[in-house]
């Protein structure tokens, strides 16, 4: 899926949403969110959300971040956030969101997360298994 706003592109482990508007604001959040529901109800649970094209954000574009988390929460996988430029990051340390949101700095560091994370879970489902 693609809009001049946002790309989507859905890979086997994760699914990569970024915005390519410079302010992610309510001009993007309502089409974005519409989005969001689809790739809930595919059941994909791993969501790597890139704002690196974002050097804006507001309350609009933390919502949809926060969907995203909740979406990835509630189906049993993580949310990564990645490409915090310096007024966004400044936004989610004051929103207070560096401590309930993965962050990373990069695309390829957020793939490491997820593919780490789905690790994790798998040895702990083996854990459990064993006992």
């Amino acid at each position: 899926m693609s809009s001049a706003a946002f790309t989507i592109d859905v890979q086997e482990k994760y699914t990569h949403i970024s915005v390519l508007e410079d302010k992610f604001t309510a001009k993007v959040a309502p089409d974005l969110k519409a989005e969001l529901a689809l790739v809930s109800a595919n059941g994909m649970k791993n969501i790597i959300f890139d704002v690196s094209k974002c050097t804006y954000c507001n309350s609009s574009g933390l919502s949809v971040i926060l969907i995203a988390n909740r979406i990835c929460k509630d189906n049993g996988g993580c949310l990564v956030v990645c490409g915090l430029q310096p007024a966004v990051s400044k936004l989610m340390d004051i929103s207070q969101l560096t401590s309930v949101l993965n962050i990373t700095p990069s695309f390829n560091e957020a793939v490491d997360f997820i593919f780490m994370d789905e690790l994790e879970k798998g040895l702990s489902e083996d854990g459990d298994q064993l006992n």
